[in-house]
């Protein structure tokens, strides 16, 4: 797969194509487009996925429409800091959420895949063959493993659906997409920048656990990585949700 080279792509971030698109609304020459389309498979192969061509439809009107994302609604019950570390219990409310669950061997690489079949949802891939917007955080369900060193090869990555799709929702063209409803979630969140492979992740929640201690109301084994930025920005913000049995 030809790419343009990293020289081509220096001083060329992620807010700079989005500042460069929304300024913009006619759609992009070819030059453009294949300018962004690299720029993402460079991404990508930092996180061992392959970006395919036709993923440039997708990532054009996923970037002219980035400065358009709703934010997913909840209440903050509390918060607290300890040990350094900022730590916010939220609720967050009942309903429809757009999922897709990957098994690749890297968690990166799950992430990563499912996040490209939801982007192809969002744009024009459902019933209504239009681009539906999107909310944010875009949040992956982990499971961890026994020895509490490793992640679980299967890791579901969701959406909460725009506020004008949760009463009648598109129905996606891939069957490997499932729109389910979700009772309200109650969590307990922290932020850190920065990329979100294994070993970022795994060192977040450990530090987590260490500033929460033994709390009987909150599932050992299961929890959750909300991103709010494009994978390529540098310095992303991320948070860790561990789950609450309770909402």
């Amino acid at each position: 797969m030809a790419l343009i080279s990293l020289e081509d792509l220096d001083g060329l971030d992620d807010e700079q194509l989005d500042d460069d698109i929304t300024d913009n609304p006619e759609p992009m020459d070819e030059e453009n487009s294949d300018r962004l389309l690299a720029y993402w498979q460079e991404v990508g192969r930092g996180h061992q996925v392959t970006v395919p061509p036709e993923m440039t439809g997708p990532i054009q009107e996923m970037t002219r429409n980035s400065q358009q994302r709703e934010p997913l609604p909840f209440v903050s019950v509390s918060r607290h800091e300890k040990l350094g570390q900022v730590c916010e219990e939220r609720v967050y409310p009942a309903g429809r959420w757009v999922t897709v669950t990957s098994s690749e061997d890297l968690y990166e690489q799950s992430i990563s895949t499912a996040f490209m079949r939801l982007m192809r949802f969002i744009c024009k891939e459902n019933s209504t063959g239009r681009y539906l917007g999107m909310t944010v955080p875009v949040v992956s369900s982990v499971q961890m493993m026994e020895d509490r060193k490793s992640f679980g090869k299967e890791v579901m990555t969701a959406f909460f659906l725009p506020a004008e799709f949760q009463q009648a929702p598109p129905t996606p063209t891939d069957p490997a997409i499932t729109v389910v409803d979700r009772e309200p979630i109650r969590v307990i969140a922290s932020t850190f920048f920065g990329t979100t492979n294994e070993e970022t992740v795994l060192r977040q929640v450990t530090q987590l656990w260490e500033v929460l201690g033994s709390r009987p109301d909150v599932l050992p084994d299961t929890f959750m990585v909300a991103v709010y930025e494009n994978p390529g920005v540098p310095q992303r913000r991320n948070e860790i949700w561990f789950l609450c049995r309770n909402p």
